[in-house]
């Protein structure tokens, strides 16, 4: 596999918000269709299929796909992308994006590294402050997602800016926000899961030089690029490669899918419910609990790997290339 070499010099916070954000737009036009049916799958059992009550409409990932392609048509995989790609630009770029800036912030000064409670007091901070500005996005995004389970009668929106008036109209300004403390939750968890093993274990790769290479010089590294300081020359380094990005990606998709999932079934049913039919974030989970037990926590497991997995290899690749890219039409050439 073959990209660009680490840049000379790090890539600036501009270049990583806006790398963040284009990044994660790929990985959700690449992932869209696994993403829909996880929701689908989390919210089994509590939207009205309009056929039988006593039947299970989606059976497993691909069984899934191939239901919504026969009864709602292939474009019902994509329902919602507009919502979706308004909160990647928005949501990405924040906790992607800034993430490197506000680990330097919890660093001590003069430490030759940044440790562990560093990385996950950073990954919380984007993370929460993300969804604070964007959960609007994710609510449309996922009541799209849901609503072609329903009879064409019942769907509540027809298009996104009109889901946006008639939540705000119907639910007040507080239905954008709803669930946001469990999505605050989960992207708290997802984003310590993502981008702290991301560095970490990309991190160790460099260090070990696993994916071969030079030995390189201990000193740590950034998400976004190698720092140039004495520590490390990037010419050293040529480890951090597609292959290096993809072995950590694959290992973050997988951490944050095993400890977000719970948060994340949950955040999915508040937000997909219609207004009265919990009374919070917390009766949402205990309903869940009561009805499915605690496997009803990895409703959509398969899905939401599969879907993580991939999103996380697409994004963090393009989002190392994307910083390079920029890095190199800033830099004059020589």
């Amino acid at each position: 596999m073959v990209g660009l070499k680490p840049p000379e010099v790090p890539p600036t916070a501009a270049m990583k918000f806006i790398s963040a954000g284009t990044a994660a737009c790929i990985a959700d036009l690449c992932t869209f269709p696994l993403d829909t049916a996880k929701v689908r799958l989390q919210i089994q059992g509590e939207v009205r299929i309009p056929r039988s009550t006593s039947t299970v409409e989606y059976r497993g990932v691909l069984g899934t796909l191939s239901t919504m392609v026969r009864t709602e048509g292939p474009r019902s995989l994509y329902s919602g992308l507009a919502a979706g790609l308004q909160r990647q630009m928005s949501f990405a770029s924040i906790r992607i994006g800034l993430y490197d800036s506000v680990k330097q912030l919890y660093t001590p000064k003069g430490a030759e590294s940044t440790g562990l409670v560093a990385r996950v007091l950073a990954g919380c901070t984007t993370g929460a402050v993300a969804v604070a500005c964007a959960q609007p996005t994710d609510v449309v995004k996922v009541r799209f997602q849901a609503h072609g389970a329903m009879p064409e009668s019942a769907r509540r929106y027809s298009g996104t800016m009109d889901a946006y008036r008639t939540i705000a109209r119907e639910e007040g300004v507080r239905g954008l926000w709803r669930g946001t403390l469990p999505n605050i939750a989960r992207n708290a968890i997802i984003n310590c899961g993502e981008l702290v093993t991301y560095d970490l274990i990309k991190d160790a790769l460099l260090r070990a030089q696993l994916m071969t290479g030079k030995r390189m010089v201990p000193g740590g590294t950034r998400l976004g690029a190698v720092p140039v300081p004495a520590t490390l020359n990037p010419r050293l380094c040529p480890t951090d490669n597609i292959p290096c990005h993809f072995v950590a990606a694959f290992g973050a998709g997988f951490c944050a899918t095993v400890v977000a999932s719970p948060v994340d079934v949950v955040k999915t049913r508040y937000m997909n419910s219609s207004p009265g039919q919990y009374r919070n974030a917390l009766s949402c989970l205990l309903a869940l609990l009561m009805q499915d037990g605690l496997a009803g926590f990895y409703k959509g497991f398969v899905p939401s790997f599969l879907r993580l997995g991939s999103w996380n290899v697409v994004m963090f690749i393009s989002y190392e290339q994307l910083q390079r890219v920029a890095v190199l039409a800033r830099t004059p050439q020589s």
